[in-house]
């Protein structure tokens, strides 16, 4: 299994990118979150799960453990391919979906495309149970790991765009300390950007 691939972004589309590592190109094929989630031309790391089918080896990209883990779950379930778990990953965020499948609500699912009732209260009736139980674990471990991990990944990507390391430790300080509650990574980037 090839667990993640880091090297320059040689091609970024909504549905797949190209990435370069050591002289070969993979084309990888992610949700419309990674892609937002990635800058073009910039070197990156996406989590890979390898597919393998009689007439295709196919790679699935995700810009974060979390998406993959989400993946991961929907593609256990009968009657959603990797297709259609990339589609759900690109309709609703991670935390939409466990939200979603915690309060049993089969209309939020049901509103992707291509998901139909019958399929919607089969991935919250099989997840169920595994979702309350990790989003019970992160709760209790770790509320300022998070924190802390989305700081992490929002430096790593305004580094990545450029900006000096202390610079962008700083600015982030400010903005976590201005912004009271837990930011995305997505939220503190643009609040950088804006304030830069």
């Amino acid at each position: 299994m090839i667990a993640y691939i880091d090297g320059k972004l040689t091609h970024k589309d909504p549905t797949y990118v190209i990435i370069e590592t050591n002289g070969v190109g993979y084309q990888i094929k992610i949700s419309l979150s990674t892609y937002s989630a990635l800058p073009a031309g910039e070197r990156c790391k996406l989590h890979t799960i390898l597919n393998i089918k009689e007439d295709a080896h196919t790679l699935y990209g995700f810009a974060t453990i979390a998406e993959k883990d989400a993946f991961l779950h929907l593609i256990s379930i009968s009657g959603v391919g990797p297709n259609t778990g990339l589609m759900i990953l690109s309709s609703l965020s991670v935390e939409e979906i466990q939200q979603a499948i915690v309060r049993e609500d089969v209309r939020t699912i049901q509103n992707v495309k291509g998901i139909g009732a019958k399929t919607a209260q089969r991935i919250i009736l099989e997840l169920k149970d595994k979702i309350k139980k990790e989003v019970l674990l992160s709760d209790v471990s770790a509320p300022a790991a998070s924190h802390n991990t989305n700081r992490a990944e929002a430096l790593s990507a305004l580094v990545t765009l450029g900006f000096a390391r202390n610079v962008a430790e700083k600015t982030l300080d400010a903005i976590i300390k201005r912004e009271s509650g837990s930011l995305s990574v997505e939220e503190l980037i643009k609040f950088a950007l804006k304030s830069s």
